[in-house]
């Protein structure tokens, strides 16, 4: 089986909408300590999916590929420390 991304967003400009290539996608608001719950999903085939705190909307790009977003500044990376 293959192994799947699952990428992590946050949303401190306040785009509408974040596309991305990955099918299993999380949202954490804005980056901490201002963030919300850390919530994740499961996006279908070209589907979308509203966050529920901050009503992001994270779409599937089937053209993209799974480790890509656009606007590309809001794949959140955690860093440890």
């Amino acid at each position: 089986m293959a192994k799947e991304v699952t990428l992590l967003f946050h949303n401190d400009d306040g785009v509408k909408e974040i596309r991305t290539g990955a099918r299993h996608v999380g949202c954490v608001g804005a980056r901490p300590p201002l963030d919300h719950p850390h919530v994740f999903f499961h996006l279908e085939e070209g589907g979308e999916i509203a966050c529920p705190y901050c009503s992001t909307i994270i779409r599937h790009d089937p053209s993209m590929a799974e480790d890509a977003c656009d606007p590309a500044g809001t794949l959140f990376e955690a860093r440890e420390g």
